[in-house]
């Protein structure tokens, strides 16, 4: 273990790495960098990859997910930050690393550790997108050109990331380009005015479900019917209907909270409440079950691209794809979303499948992730016993807290987990714009962006104020 330490020690000395600010920036600034970050990440979006063709996506069911886009220098988004910290969270939540992330220096050391495995992971995955043949067929130089253009872009994606958590923007790089994929995809399926065609030889249609709508209101334009629900999973009226009512369920959801009471001890004649919400875990369990299923169909579709056209006969009951890298049967075909209300019709099975699988997950993650991320009664507890912090009418020791925590904190946990399960499942079954776990994430993200507002505004005005409320 010290050995490991040395080496994670000695690397630190020659990764790339962001310096913090010598001061803090304000909040113009901040808005500054993190438009900015914004603006890089999106036109690398758009900068294609030397000599891509125009190949079958075969992962566009994990693009809003990593914030990618293909055959562009976002070719693996943020897949191997997510990927790398969720390995290291684990390995620290089962006490194998057993690190204090109460110490300084073992806090920066997972920090090393976590970026060390960031660069693993894009080579790994770098190496498995062109061996694997998720980008076509490639002729060596190709390859070679590839490699460096996708491990370059995802280098300077982890250092956008790591610019914006350090303080010189706000929230995260994971959470702004994740927003800025869901907030890309809402706008184009409600307003993009160009037409599409859904197969060669259709004709083409507006895509966008708003000016089709209108489209549809004139003289020959097939009235409300034709646009209720379109062919080709097309943005309908049905679709924006339950995409509306899945932002306002996930809006009102956020505000359920349960409101312990709290006194401060350091400050005389303070009282307020320490909030559990009832989303406590956050979207971290849809963002622990994507990763899951996207890896899984990842590794899959790499396996079934490298064993070619006769698969041996095991591999049908794990997966089968058509044409397009779209699974038609076997395990992962239970596991991935259905497209819309008019395959989940089809096949109301996979549907309910996948919907138990989504939830029954979601429970299983937002319960690991309580104990490993700090979340459990006993950390809380401790947390507040820290902050000079007592429950009135309980003596201030951390089992008295604990014991009054653990009213609240498992079952909202487990009910929390079912309802984003819930909420991730239907919107994918009725096929709601950007899916349902997207939704799930954007408005998430955007409910953070405002409350680290609310803060920072608080800190221009009172930074004491803001210090006091920050401890409890």
């Amino acid at each position: 273990m010290v050995s490991l330490r040395n080496f994670v020690k000695s690397v630190a000395t020659i990764l790339p790495e962001i310096p913090k600010p010598i001061r803090k920036p304000t909040l113009t600034e901040k808005f500054i960098w993190t438009g900015g970050a914004l603006v890089i990440y999106m036109i690398m979006g758009i900068t294609p990859l030397f000599h891509f063709g125009n190949e079958a996506d075969q992962f566009a069911y994990l693009r809003l997910i990593f914030a990618s886009s293909q055959g562009t220098l976002t070719e693996l988004g943020i897949g191997p930050i997510v990927t790398a910290g969720l390995i290291l969270q684990l390995l620290q939540g089962s006490d194998i690393l057993r690190l204090d992330l109460g110490d300084s220096e073992d806090r920066a050391l997972f920090g090393t550790a976590t970026k060390l495995l960031t660069f693993i992971v894009i080579v790994v995955e770098c190496g498995a997108y062109i061996l694997g043949g998720a980008l076509g067929t490639l002729q060596s130089t190709q390859a070679v050109v590839i490699f460096f253009q996708l491990f370059g872009a995802s280098v300077i994606i982890l250092l956008l990331d790591e610019m914006i958590q350090k303080g010189w923007g706000l929230g995260s790089g994971i959470s702004l380009f994740i927003l800025g994929g869901v907030a890309q995809t809402l706008w184009w399926d409600t307003l993009s005015p160009f037409p599409v065609t859904a197969s060669q030889g259709s004709p083409a249609v507006i895509f966008g479900f708003v000016p089709a709508f209108i489209a549809a209101l004139f003289p020959g334009g097939g009235g409300v019917a034709s646009v209720f629900l379109r062919a080709n999973q097309f943005p309908s009226l049905f679709t924006f209907v339950m995409t509306a009512a899945v932002i306002l369920f996930i809006t009102y959801i956020e505000g359920i909270r349960v409101e312990v009471p709290i006194t401060s001890v350091k400050y005389r004649g303070f009282q307020g409440v320490y909030p559990i919400k009832l989303m406590y875990v956050s979207n971290i369990p849809v963002i622990l079950v994507s990763a899951l299923t996207a890896n899984v169909s990842f590794f899959t579709r790499l396996l079934s691209n490298y064993i070619g056209t006769h698969p041996p006969g095991w591999m049908k009951y794990l997966v089968v794809y058509n044409s397009q890298f779209t699974p038609t049967a076997g395990i992962v075909y239970y596991l991935t979303p259905p497209n819309g209300i008019q395959q989940s019709a089809a096949d109301p099975v996979h549907a309910v499948i996948y919907a138990v699988f989504l939830m029954v997950l979601a429970v299983l993650f937002a319960r690991i992730w309580v104990e490993i991320g700090g979340l459990s009664s006993r950390s809380v507890a401790k947390n507040l016993m820290n902050a000079d912090v007592q429950v009135p009418g309980f003596r201030r020791a951390g089992l008295s807290i604990e014991q009054v925590l653990n009213r609240y904190i498992p079952p909202i946990t487990i009910i929390g987990g079912l309802i984003i399960g819930a909420v991730a499942a239907v919107g994918d079954i009725f096929g709601v714009f950007d899916t349902g776990i997207g939704l799930l994430l954007g408005v998430d993200i955007v409910l953070q962006y405002y409350q680290m507002l609310v803060k920072e505004q608080l800190e221009e005005f009172s930074p004491r104020l803001a210090g006091v409320l920050g401890q409890i």
